[in-house]
């Protein structure tokens, strides 16, 4: 389950990424320019506007990761299997108003194959799906 996730990131994730990356290398030339006697008053200018860029890029993913859909861990994955417990047993047993219910609310269709004498089950999970929505749209 774990490995069946989406692995995808949004552009702007990538983008805000990217920035953070060439702010942290910038930030470390900075410094070694500091090191090897250049004017202090000069980098800090630069090292202020830098970590301004990184705000904003730090800020930005964080707007981003909170629309993109999460990846569980396998440790969330099988805490939230072991909870649902043995779903199998439970059904079986359960009242057939109940089991109905269940089968309705996943999108479950039975149909029997008269010629063969075998029942096709398909489930439609689409309606279980998140629709993400960029409100600023595309960059």
């Amino acid at each position: 389950m774990c490995d069946a996730q989406p692995t995808d990131t949004t552009p702007q994730t990538a983008a805000a990424q990217a920035t953070l990356a060439a702010c942290d290398a910038k930030l470390a030339q900075y410094r070694a320019a500091l090191d090897a006697g250049a004017d202090p008053a000069l980098v800090t200018g630069w090292i202020t506007q830098t970590q301004a860029e990184r705000t904003r890029a730090e800020a930005d993913l964080q707007t981003t990761q909170q629309t993109e859909p999460r990846r569980m861990s396998r440790s969330q994955i099988a805490d939230l299997v072991r909870a649902l417990g043995d779903i199998v047993a439970e059904l079986r047993d359960a009242d057939p108003d109940d089991k109905a219910e269940v089968y309705r609310q996943l999108g479950l269709r039975l149909t029997y194959q008269t010629e063969t004498q075998t029942v096709r089950a398909a489930v439609d999970l689409s309606a279980h799906r998140r629709v993400n929505i960029c409100v600023r749209g595309g960059t």
